[in-house]
């Protein structure tokens, strides 16, 4: 948040929307509400207030970005403000707290999901007989779940609330770790699959736009991202060991359903009465509140006012191929280093580890510098580094300089995912938020799925090098995407 001098309730005059900062006298630091042009024409029903006229705006209009001038009396007044906005970290209700934690936890069961299969790989194909184009059905299956997951969300969230979906989530992950662990034929394992990717596509829009809302947003959403990583990089280490300990592979996601068993007991305590409770529920469902209770089809007009919104189409394009880049290397570079390197499968399985620890360690040491710096130009320069990183892989003809590429090209890449989060956040009208994240974490994880996919069909035909060029060729479309995307407007004075 940027700091101002100016008064209490001194009108800044920004185009289409006139803003006030209201300083905390307490610590001098102001809140900043940021806002596009071009979302805001997106947005009916929103008129620029006269340039001429101050206008009051109330808690009811931006509550997520007003500072809080007074501490509440008692516990139960802690809970019932369990995610509003506040200027100070410290203030984080124990509620909310819990409920990040919830959060992190989840998305470390995701990590752990992602990153197996880079490991485990070999060994299914051993198992079953198949190539790289049949075993990359995985992906395929996991970006369905994702996709049609997509425009449910959030009808699913509005008609189960919060804890009720995230229930479904959890529920569904659980199915398809049991169905895996069952050993059944290969067809019935991608059918497993797309439960995995529908379930988690859930719980990562929704976990996505509720860190976007907490205090320090960048941080929350550096944490949930860190998590992810931390899952990434215990997980294949554990299946690395179990593999070569000639344990079936299958019995790995045994503890990726028993993490999932925590996270549903975790969120359904965590998440109680979250509708009721947060401000920051209340908040996103009443963002248009005068015209949702007023029009039969508000939820298909917010669906094609996300839909239309330029932050909504770019941002989605650039994590499609942010998660594509991510996963092709989680997943292909193990079979690179054994194909082209003559890498032994039992030890090179910890190189997708290093990726994955890099990722980690990315998302806790780079986001904060990233958010004092600018994340916008942050994230440009990550990617430039990517670039670089890739080559090395590529061309150092030495399996140990190789690792530590990856591990630094993982360190770069981990930190891009919350940053980029953080500026959609910015970016996006709060009536559109929940849709417009779920639109963009679910097509843009579908990456995930579509870009390892297409790796493991050309690598059928002309070897697994060609993960190199397609990387660079992503890192491109995340240059240009990101580049693409409208310019945050702050106040000036």
């Amino acid at each position: 948040m940027s700091s101002t001098s100016l008064r209490t309730h001194l009108p800044l005059q920004v185009p289409a929307l006139t803003v006030y900062n209201h300083e905390d006298t307490r610590n001098a630091e102001a809140s900043t509400i940021y806002k596009t042009g071009d979302d805001l024409r997106e947005e009916p029903g929103l008129d620029a207030p006269s340039q001429t006229t101050a206008t009051t705006v109330s808690r009811a209009d931006f509550p997520l970005h007003e500072p809080r001038n007074s501490s509440p009396a008692t516990r139960e007044d802690w809970d019932n403000e369990a995610t509003e906005g506040v200027t100070d970290r410290s203030n984080l209700p124990w509620k909310a707290k819990w409920q990040l934690a919830s959060a992190c936890l989840m998305n470390f069961g995701n990590g752990m999901n992602d990153s197996a299969p880079g490991a485990l790989i070999p060994y299914v194909e051993t198992d079953y007989g198949i190539g790289y184009a049949i075993v990359s059905l995985f992906f395929i299956s996991n970006a369905l779940g994702f996709i049609i997951a997509a425009p449910l969300t959030h009808t699913i969230d509005k008609a189960l609330g919060r804890r009720g979906t995230y229930a479904l989530s959890m529920g569904l992950l659980i199915t398809g770790y049991t169905i895996i662990v069952c050993h059944p034929p290969f067809p019935v394992i991608v059918t497993a699959f797309f439960l995995l990717g529908f379930g988690m596509a859930l719980s990562i829009a929704l976990n996505n736009v509720f860190c976007a809302n907490l205090p320090d947003s960048t941080t929350a959403l550096g944490c949930f991202a860190g998590s992810y990583g931390i899952g990434g990089v215990i997980s294949p280490l554990i299946a690395t060991v179990m593999v070569s300990k000639d344990i079936r592979w299958s019995l790995f996601y045994t503890i990726a359903m028993a993490v999932s068993v925590a996270n549903l007991a975790l969120s359904l305590w965590a998440f109680a009465e979250f509708e009721v409770s947060s401000p920051l529920r209340s908040a996103a469902q009443s963002t248009s509140s005068s015209t949702v209770n007023n029009e039969p089809n508000s939820r298909i007009q917010v669906l094609k006012m996300a839909l239309r919104s330029r932050t909504t189409i770019f941002g989605s394009l650039f994590i499609f191929v942010y998660q594509g880049a991510e996963v092709s290397v989680s997943g292909w570079v193990v079979s690179f280093l054994i194909d082209y390197r003559g890498g032994n499968p039992s030890h090179v399985g910890y190189v997708s580890a290093g990726f994955w620890a890099g990722i980690t360690l990315g998302r806790f040491l780079l986001v904060y510098p990233a958010h004092r710096f600018g994340e916008k130009i942050s994230v440009a320069l990550m990617v430039a580094g990517a670039v670089l990183f890739q080559l090395m892989v590529w061309l150092i003809p030495n399996i140990v300089g190789e690792a530590v590429a990856v591990a630094i090209l993982g360190v770069l890449l981990g930190a891009v995912f919350p940053c980029a989060t953080a500026v959609f956040a910015k970016l996006l009208p709060r009536r559109i938020q929940l849709s417009s994240l779920s639109f963009i974490s679910a097509l843009g994880s579908s990456g995930g799925a579509v870009f390892p996919f297409l790796t493991g069909i050309l690598a059928q035909n002309v070897g697994t090098m060609v993960l190199h060029p397609i990387c660079l060729a992503l890192y491109g479309a995340m240059a240009i995407s990101w580049s693409l995307l409208p310019k945050i407007v702050k106040p000036s004075d």
